[in-house]
């Protein structure tokens, strides 16, 4: 590996790798070049939303420990566009150049059984769960449950890989649905609200973070997103508190997002954790000093972080393949409303379920924000 200090700065003009090449490799790879730096991305896909950006794009397997070394060899820095990046494949990376953040890092969040684990032992606050690898795990803990979610270890975004259960017969059909892998049976839990923090930490231990977000969902996908959230400071305090002692017990260097359920009796409880930029953080770009892409970037290289102060209230939609179904989108109906941004991830085509963009709005409220971006995507679809 090349020798790098822990407090040495890549400068600009350094070449960043990225494992990945979907959309949040797409918008860090524009902020990277907008700061000067070439971007070099790797994964099993050609012409991607981030070989788009970056200047060299390799679609190779990430199996293929050879080429993946090959890549890490040209580059000053490697960091992850997903979680889901195979453990041998950032090990591999790490032979020859640095990698932020850490295979660990990574090693516990892609798996939600060790994710959960792990914070339950750090004493961080979670969702009830129990481990499930058999018929007889079913049979002995399904019955303490009652409703609850069934969700695969390992490999599961976006509602994918998820089943509601109500019952030990159920919850055993589910298992079977899944391929019988291992799997996590979590409490349902009656939230209020669900929230996030992205959070960063440089690699001297310095952390920023962001204005926590409120998220809602529609089947599993984040639908619409703002900021600041509406629960008060304290709430706030709360999330950030608990973000930065995940940050700092795992020692990450990158951006990292907390999901939180906020319960009826204002408990935080961590859902899940992403070690990377995250869909409720794509309103940063337009709303506030640093995006949380540029922080990425500053973050890896060791460059001092940005600012994370938002200039105003701001809401984020999603723009899924839905939205193509009855032809092209009104895209001047939606950039006609003033306060709105529109971005748009490059991907070849569109499909029910896939984020092809999405839409930023401010406004002099969090509330008022979210009315003109679901306004602005209803008029894509007149």
């Amino acid at each position: 590996m090349k020798p790098v200090r822990p407090d040495s700065v890549i400068l600009p003009g350094s070449i960043i790798g990225v494992l990945g090449s979907g959309q949040l490799g797409r918008m860090f790879a524009i902020a990277a070049r907008r700061m000067g730096y070439r971007v070099h991305t790797y994964s099993p896909d050609r012409d991607s939303p981030t070989g788009q950006i970056a200047d060299v794009e390799i679609d190779a397997p990430y199996e293929d420990l050879d080429r993946v070394r090959q890549f890490a060899a040209a580059v000053d820095v490697v960091t992850f566009e997903f979680e889901n990046v195979p453990a041998a494949t950032a090990a591999a990376a790490a032979e020859h150049a640095l990698v932020r953040p850490a295979g660990n890092v990574l090693h516990v969040t892609q798996h939600r059984l060790r994710e959960k684990s792990w914070l339950r032992d750090n004493g961080f606050p979670v969702t009830r769960f129990e481990p499930i690898r058999g018929e007889e795990d079913i049979a002995r803990v399904a019955p303490q449950f009652g409703p609850a979610i069934l969700k695969t270890a390992g490999f599961g975004y976006d509602g994918k890989g998820q089943y509601r259960v109500n019952s030990a017969a159920e919850t055993k059909s589910a298992w079977e649905a899944m391929g019988r892998q291992e799997a996590v049976l979590e409490a349902i839990v009656d939230f209020e609200a669900e929230l996030s923090v992205v959070a960063v930490r440089d690699p001297r231990g310095v952390c920023v973070f962001y204005e926590p977000s409120c998220n809602h969902h529609v089947g599993g996908i984040l639908d619409v997103c703002y900021a600041p959230q509406p629960f008060g400071a304290d709430v706030a305090k709360a999330a950030r508190e608990i973000a930065r002692g995940i940050l700092e017990a795992l020692d990450v260097t990158g951006v990292m997002c907390v999901e939180f359920f906020l319960t009826r009796n204002r408990q935080l409880l961590v859902n899940e954790l992403a070690p990377r930029p995250h869909n409720s953080g794509h309103l940063t770009i337009d709303a506030c000093v640093t995006s949380q892409f540029e922080q990425q970037l500053r973050s890896v290289c060791g460059l001092p972080l940005g600012s994370a102060e938002m200039f105003r209230p701001a809401a984020m939609a999603n723009l899924l393949g839905d939205l193509w179904a009855g032809g092209e989108p009104d895209w001047a109906a939606a950039c006609s409303v003033p306060e709105v941004k529109l971005h748009l991830y490059g991907k070849l085509a569109p499909r029910a379920g896939r984020k092809m963009g999405h839409i930023t709005a401010t406004a002099h409220t969090a509330a008022e924000a979210g009315q003109v971006v679901r306004a602005a995507r209803a008029r894509l679809t007149r």
